[in-house]
């Protein structure tokens, strides 16, 4: 649940599971006299209660900020607005519909803040084979939840290679 990265709440309650094991743990090392067992579940139940703060209530919290503004946005201005950190693992959909690659991460300019380029993985499976190119901004749409560019499939190999 913790390294699935499927949101701030999976995540948090992931740790949860994490903190009832440490607790179960911590009772079998008080007794049964094992020391070792005690006091390294009673550290893992630290780290375990801040993953729980920061998963489920700092992260969660500005998740949910987040997703307010852009609803938000929308009902200002007529043009919706998304979080960039939603990018990571959207597919990117060729001209033809096809999935042509999928979203890594998005790089904006220091001076102005707009987006320049997003970075999209292609190929491979599981980090295994796979390749990062950068595909232009001017590019890209995002719409439904998916990255949509005007580039024909077989134009994707001729994007640079992010090294």
């Amino acid at each position: 649940m913790t390294a699935a990265n499927l949101g701030a709440r999976v995540t948090g309650w992931g740790f949860v599971v994490f903190t009832i094991g440490a607790v179960s743990w911590i009772v079998v090392g008080l007794t049964s006299g094992q020391q070792q067992l005690l006091y390294s579940n009673l550290f893992l139940g630290i780290v375990d209660l801040f993953g729980i703060w920061r998963w489920l209530g700092r992260r969660a919290r500005i998740s949910d900020a987040t997703r307010a503004e852009e609803r938000r946005s929308t009902k200002l201005s007529g043009e919706a607005l998304f979080s960039v950190a939603s990018l990571d693992g959207l597919p990117v959909r060729a001209a033809d519909g096809s999935v042509a690659g999928h979203a890594v991460d998005a790089l904006a300019g220091c001076g102005g803040g707009g987006v320049e380029y997003l970075v999209i993985r292609i190929g491979g499976f599981g980090g295994i084979a796979e390749t990062l190119h950068r595909l232009p901004w001017s590019n890209v749409s995002v719409r439904d939840g998916e990255v949509h560019t005007a580039r024909r499939p077989e134009e994707f190999q001729e994007l640079a290679v992010v090294v």
